[in-house]
């Protein structure tokens, strides 16, 4: 099996690391074997070859069984022309593999739902999937960078759907929810938009035709913005366009406690890409003190949804939970009577714990 690391940047080779040694005890608990091919992403990219999306990463990730990607951007890349940002690498891997959707999974865990924000009663027992359109929308629209017009600086971004785009990711949404609790709430703002307008309309012809036995209900963007901090318990998955999914999954991801404990997986037709949904932190690289939780999740949800490996994904999360429950925590979750520990030692523990 053999899987594309991208560390990229800040934080990130860290956090990679950390995961790929979970991986590895992982590989040899379970009896199979992985081959690393490490490739740059990002503005590490940027830095060794003057492009965020090199073709050599490219070749690489559309030959292997997966990609697991670690974080990219930061400030040093700022002022770079636009079209070369960071960012504009992530975008660009997206959509060389085809991955138009994004999981992204929250669930809160029993031992860090104290930190969070909400009312305990009101974290407690939320589990839902944010199922986010990833190829389309405002992102791949056209962009008209700022010049003057009659005398005015302008702007501007266009948001493009078309049907098949959405009946896609829809069929994804349902399909999850088959699986789970039998519930989508898609995500729109049809009194406004009218690319909103065709989603929801085709959205709801397809729960019609295809999904009877599955309840559906639409919110607008701004009420599922609140609901998901007044009543996250509610929502079982949560069907969404590429920037709505990108706010509403940041917000969703503190409600855990920290957003370092999340996974995202983005699927399409070939290679799965796995990462966790943070940023890359430069503030605190190279501390040994960011979470890779986020990170080794998502190897859970790579050797789940890529390699078929289901037992090998259930150890790793039960094996987080192992380690938790022996009192170790990186700073973000410390607390007063836990074992406070770096990086690279809670990436060590939970290989431990997956091996025993």
């Amino acid at each position: 099996m053999k899987i594309v690391t991208l560390p990229g940047d800040g934080i990130g080779p860290e956090i990679m690391q950390a995961a790929v040694a979970v991986l590895d005890a992982t590989a040899q608990k379970f009896n199979f074997k992985v081959e690393y091919d490490e490739e740059l992403l990002g503005g590490a990219a940027i830095d060794a070859t003057g492009v965020p999306f090199p073709k050599e990463t490219e070749a690489a990730a559309k030959a292997a069984d997966a990609v697991l990607l670690a974080a990219v951007g930061g400030p040093k890349w700022d002022n770079v022309d636009p079209s070369v940002r960071p960012e504009k690498g992530l975008l660009a891997i997206r959509k060389a593999l085809g991955l138009y959707c994004n999981l992204r999974p929250m669930k809160v865990n029993k031992f860090a739902s104290h930190l969070s924000p909400l009312k305990p009663e009101k974290a407690a027992g939320v589990d839902l999937l944010i199922v986010r359109e990833l190829t389309g929308g405002i992102y791949f629209g056209e962009h008209k960078e700022a010049k003057l017009v009659d005398g005015v600086e302008t702007a501007s971004d266009i948001e493009l759907y078309t049907r098949p785009e959405v009946e896609r990711i829809a069929r994804y949404a349902f399909e999850a929810a088959k699986k789970r609790r039998g519930k989508v709430t898609s995500v729109d703002k049809a009194n406004v938009l009218a690319s909103s307008r065709m989603w929801r309309r085709i959205v709801t012809e397809m729960q019609q035709k295809d999904y009877p036995d599955i309840e559906l209900n639409h919110f607008y963007v701004d009420n599922c913005a609140m609901q998901l901090v007044t009543n996250p318990g509610q929502f079982d998955v949560v069907l969404t366009n590429n920037i709505f999914g990108d706010i509403l999954s940041d917000e969703a991801s503190v409600i855990g406690g920290s957003i370092g404990l999340l996974p995202s997986a983005s699927l399409g037709d070939g290679t799965g890409l796995y990462e966790p949904i943070h940023g890359s932190a430069p503030d605190i690289a190279g501390k040994d003190i960011a979470n890779p939780v986020g990170q080794i999740y998502s190897v859970a949800m790579l050797l789940r949804y890529s390699l078929n490996q289901m037992a090998a994904a259930d150890a790793i999360e039960a094996a987080v939970d192992k380690v938790y429950a022996a009192g170790y925590r990186t700073p973000d979750l410390w607390g007063e009577g836990l074992k406070k520990v770096g990086t690279r030692e809670i990436g060590k523990l939970i290989a431990a714990a997956v091996e025993k």
